[in-house]
């Protein structure tokens, strides 16, 4: 599916991904109009999505974080998809995943402080529907945060 020519572009686009199109395509040794032709594709086969801005929580003043596994009462049908949708309208919740096995969903919440979070859990969380079980994991630390693909 990629070449080499991708490959090379997009290492180089994850290792700095401010870099403009004529930076990227001088230092891989290509065309702009080639880098550009290739950027597009890339983008209409789905492969690069997007560019996105890095925000550090902390830094931005939101110093909790806690992963919340959920296991829900599948007794109705729809249960996932309504708990789906309540998720997503809380702020704080900043990813969802879903598994198969034990836990059903994985929501990432960040919060300003202990105080925010108490709140935050008790008003927003414990409310979700279709609970049957969860689990509060605290972050501590972040060893290791990497989306750069082995390319």
């Amino acid at each position: 599916m990629l070449d080499d020519v991708d490959r090379r572009l997009l290492r180089r686009w994850q290792a700095e991904p401010d870099l403009q199109v004529t930076e990227l395509a001088g230092e891989l040794g290509l065309a702009q109009s080639v880098a550009s032709r290739r950027i597009e594709r890339l983008r209409e086969r789905g492969v690069l999505r997007g560019v996105h801005g890095v925000i550090d929580w902390r830094a931005a003043g939101w110093d909790v974080e806690v992963s919340l596994r959920f296991t829900l009462d599948k007794s109705d049908p729809r249960a996932m998809d309504v708990f789906m949708a309540a998720a997503r309208d809380v702020p704080e919740v900043v990813e969802i995943q879903t598994f198969l096995g034990r836990v059903d969903v994985r929501l990432g919440v960040i919060a300003r402080d202990l105080e925010d979070w108490r709140r935050l859990y008790r008003d927003r969380i414990l409310t979700l529907p279709h609970i049957a079980e969860i689990e509060a994991l605290m972050h501590v630390a972040r060893v290791k945060t990497d989306a750069v693909l082995p390319l």
